[in-house]
């Protein structure tokens, strides 16, 4: 990948910007697009442990044409994965390659979209309570999609919002507008919830990432166990909930990614190929 970048670099037959107004510009810049697309593809599909695991079949004609149809429009990339994928490391790889390119890059959370549930978590006397007691807390009906969408609109607009906070101390409380998310260039967003039915048309990208589940099931009991002080018997508890859940309501989405990403995958070598993209994409005056 490296070397695929210091050919773009030293390569003397750049792209200028064509006239969006003429169709053989749009035309030219779409078949340059869509050939340098193919040879990251393929570049990745030789590598021991590549990057991508799927790419659907529409992708890269979708792309291209929607950079060139709406070249000054917000990108708006939603990264969803079952739980302890690696979705939230992917996306912090992200913002950290674009911020370095000097991009202007925005990343939610739609963890913030939770419901308030501190009436239930009161009356059950815990969240482990109301969890063993039927509460679906990853269901579509467990989060505010309606908030989401909306405000997913405004930051695909170009407007700042201010999102809710969901405070992940146990005691399910949401604090509405209380997080300022400015609209940048580049959104993305991660979480369970991105490609729920009721949000995931607005997406310009959509990225599924997926892990073995017993590497899944390592990271989620460390993180429980070490970072959150749970017991070895609740953490394994809520391991069987996520697991069930995942399969009822994030996995069946993977048919629809756009990509599909190994949560495993060199962080190091998926920096080289986003940066990359960034070079290609970028054209002459």
């Amino acid at each position: 990948m490296q070397l695929l970048i210091k050919n773009e670099l030293g390569s003397n037959d750049k792209i200028y910007k064509p006239d969006f107004n003429s169709k053989s510009g749009r035309e030219l810049l779409a078949f340059y697009l869509q050939t340098k697309f193919k040879q990251i593809f393929l570049f990745d599909k030789k590598q021991a442990i590549p990057i991508i695991n799927n790419i659907h079949p529409d992708f890269i004609n979708k792309f291209t044409k929607r950079i060139i149809n709406n070249p000054t429009k917000r990108l708006l990339i939603g990264v969803t994965g079952e739980s302890a994928s690696g979705k939230s490391t992917i996306c912090h790889e992200i913002k950290n390659v674009i911020e370095q390119l000097a991009m202007p890059v925005t990343v939610l959370s739609t963890d913030n979209y939770f419901n308030d549930i501190s009436v239930l978590i009161n009356k059950y006397g815990s969240f482990d309570n109301l969890r063993d007691n039927g509460y679906d807390v990853d269901a579509p009906t467990s989060f505010q999609l309606d908030i989401l969408r909306s405000d997913l609109e405004d930051l695909s607009d170009g407007l700042d919002i201010k999102a809710p906070m969901y405070l992940p101390n146990g005691t399910g409380v949401s604090m509405p507008k209380a997080i300022d998310v400015p609209s940048r260039k580049i959104i993305v967003v991660e979480g369970i919830a991105t490609m729920y039915e009721a949000v995931k048309d607005v997406f310009d990208i959509k990225i599924y990432v997926e892990t073995e589940n017993e590497l899944r099931k390592s990271r989620f009991m460390n993180r429980a166990v070490e970072e959150r002080n749970q017991s070895k018997e609740n953490a394994i508890k809520h391991w069987d909930y996520i697991s069930s859940a995942g399969e009822k309501y994030v996995k069946p989405f993977r048919k629809e990614a756009d990509l599909v990403i190994n949560g495993n995958s060199d962080l190091k070598y998926f920096a080289h190929m986003l940066e990359y993209i960034h070079e290609i994409t970028q054209f002459g005056e």
